[in-house]
C-alpha cells in the first residue's frame, strides 16, 4: 500500500514539475516579455488571414517583426554560444527568420536568396550588441575595442565567405540543370564539380537531338523515289538543317542550351549511293578548345520496286546507326 502510495506521489510530483515548467514558458512573468512578442505575431497571423488586400499584408508584416523580436529575446536571454565562435545560436535562429522575412516570396517560404544570406545576416545580428552599451531603457552607441572589433571582422567575414560558397553552389546547380552537357565535357575533370552518379561520356542532350532526328530524316526518305531522295538532299535545300531546330526547339525547350546546339548534315558519295551523317554540334565552352560534335550516320542506296501501276522504279533505302558517336574537334567543311 505504502509503495503504491510512493508511486502515486511521485507521479503526482511529476505532473505537477511538468506542468509548472509549461506554464512557466507559456505564461509571461510580466506583459514585456518574449512571450508577449510571440503571441502577438501567432495574433497578427490569425488576423491576417481573414484580411484582404494591402490590410492583410501590413498586419502580417508585423507578425513577422514579433515573431523576430520575440525570438531574438528569448534566444539572447541564456545564450548558447556556436562552437569556436562567440556567435550566439539565438543569433543563428534570428537571422533564418529574418532571411526568410526578406526574401520568401508567395511561391516558396524558403529561396536560395534565403539560404545564401543566412550566414550573413546571422553574423550582422551578433556584431550589432557589440555597439551599443547600456540597458533596455538607457542605451547609447560605442566603438568596440580593437580586441573586439577583429573578431567582428573575423566573424563577418567568415559568414560572408561561406554566403559566397553557398551562393556558387546555387550557381553551379542553376548552370547544370540549365546546361547538362557541360557535365560531360567541361566540368569532367573539375575539383568542385563533383558528381554521385556515374561519369557523363556523351552529352545528353546532343544524343537526344540525334535520336529525334533521325525517325524523322528516315521516314522522309525511306522508299521515297530515288530522283526526290537525291533532290532532298541538296544542300541549298537546308533540310536538315530545319528539321533540326524543330527537334531542338521540341525536346530542348526547358534547357537555355539549347541555343548552343545546332544541327547540320555532311554528305558522302559512296559507289551505290550516300552516306548522309547527322551532325549535332555543340557551340558552347568545351575544354577541347575546338569543341566537339556528335554524329549519326546513315547510308542511303537506291533499291529497285514496284510502283502500284506495277511499273519498276527505284527508291531509296536507308539504314543508320543506332548509337551515337562523340566526335572532339571542329566539324569536317561542308561541301
Amino acid at each position: 500500500m505504502n509503495v503504491l502510495l510512493k508511486d502515486v506521489f511521485g507521479a503526482f510530483k511529476f505532473v505537477q514539475g511538468l506542468y509548472a515548467g509549461i506554464r512557466r514558458v507559456l505564461i509571461p512573468p510580466k506583459a514585456y516579455s518574449w512571450q508577449t512578442f510571440v503571441y502577438l505575431s501567432v495574433f497578427s497571423w490569425i488576423v491576417s488571414y481573414f484580411a484582404i488586400g494591402y490590410i492583410k499584408d501590413i498586419i502580417a508584416f508585423f507578425g513577422w517583426l514579433f515573431l523576430i523580436a520575440g525570438t531574438a529575446w528569448y534566444t539572447t536571454e541564456d545564450p548558447l554560444r556556436v562552437p569556436g565562435t562567440f556567435m550566439p545560436v539565438g543569433a543563428v535562429i534570428t537571422g533564418f527568420l529574418v532571411s526568410v522575412f526578406a526574401f520568401s516570396n508567395q511561391q516558396d517560404v524558403i529561396t536560395p536568396r534565403t539560404i545564401v544570406f543566412w550566414p550573413t545576416i546571422s553574423a550582422l545580428i551578433t556584431a550589432i550588441p557589440e555597439f551599443i552599451e547600456g540597458n533596455d531603457t538607457d542605451a547609447k552607441a560605442r566603438i568596440p575595442k580593437p580586441e573586439d572589433r577583429q573578431r567582428i571582422i573575423v566573424l563577418v567575414a567568415s559568414s560572408m565567405l561561406l554566403s559566397c560558397w553557398i551562393q556558387f553552389y546555387f550557381v553551379m546547380d542553376n548552370w547544370l540543370r540549365q546546361y547538362p552537357s557541360l557535365q560531360a565535357d567541361t566540368f569532367k575533370g573539375s575539383t568542385i564539380v563533383v558528381r554521385t552518379e556515374e561519369q557523363v561520356k556523351i552529352p545528353r542532350n546532343g544524343a537526344v537531338i540525334l535520336e529525334r532526328l533521325q525517325p524523322i530524316v528516315v521516314s522522309q526518305i525511306s522508299q521515297r523515289p530515288w530522283s526526290e531522295v537525291e533532290k532532298w538532299l541538296l544542300p541549298e535545300e537546308y533540310r536538315v538543317e530545319t528539321l533540326g531546330r524543330e527537334v531542338i526547339q521540341k525536346n530542348l525547350g526547358q534547357y537555355e542550351e539549347k541555343e548552343l546546339w545546332r544541327v547540320e548534315p555532311r554528305i558522302d558519295n559512296t559507289k551505290s549511293g550516300y552516306i548522309l551523317n547527322l551532325l549535332s554540334i555543340w557551340t558552347g565552352p568545351s575544354s577541347n578548345p575546338r569543341g566537339y560534335y556528335l554524329q549519326k550516320s546513315c547510308r542511303i542506296e537506291p533499291v529497285a520496286a514496284t510502283s502500284n501501276s506495277g511499273n519498276n522504279i527505284t527508291v531509296a533505302e536507308i539504314e543508320c546507326d543506332r548509337a551515337s558517336k562523340l566526335i572532339p574537334g571542329a566539324p569536317p567543311p561542308r561541301r
